[in-house]
């Protein structure tokens, strides 16, 4: 069985970076990405997704230090999901991506493809063993 999702996308916001107990980083941020088509009537269509990512240890630092809001982003991770109880005590659930691999795009000057210079890419890579328990 397999769980790997691969996304293209901007940041929605800025990341948001928080040190846990133990000292390990997350990272979490939205990701936008986007759909065009043309329908059977001919008329454009375009349709708009938003992902919730988590980034954690090394990886989730230098996406706080290099990410910001409109940044386009290639990512590679899982989909998860966990509960948790709301202030009244209600059962809420959230669907995220866990990043393995971030892939920086553009360059941090190119929010929204406008740049003239020529993209850069920068790789951030983190190896997490499949039997370590992800904080949360």
């Amino acid at each position: 069985m397999v769980n790997k999702v691969i996304l293209l996308g901007r940041l929605g916001k800025d990341p948001q970076v928080k040190f846990m107990s133990n000292g390990n980083a997350k990272c979490s941020f939205s990701v936008a990405t986007d759909e065009k088509w043309t329908d059977k009537d001919g008329n454009k269509q375009e349709k708009c997704e938003w992902h919730n990512v988590v980034v954690w240890g090394k990886q989730a630092e230098s996406c706080g230090q290099y990410l910001s809001k409109g940044r386009q982003v290639y990512i590679e991770g899982k989909v998860t999901t966990r509960s948790y109880d709301d202030k009244e005590g209600n059962k809420r659930y959230v669907t995220e991506i866990v990043a393995r691999d971030v892939k920086f795009v553009g360059s941090k000057d190119d929010q929204r493809g406008t740049s003239n210079r020529a993209p850069a890419a920068a790789e951030v890579t983190t190896e997490v063993d499949e039997d370590e328990d992800i904080p949360y």
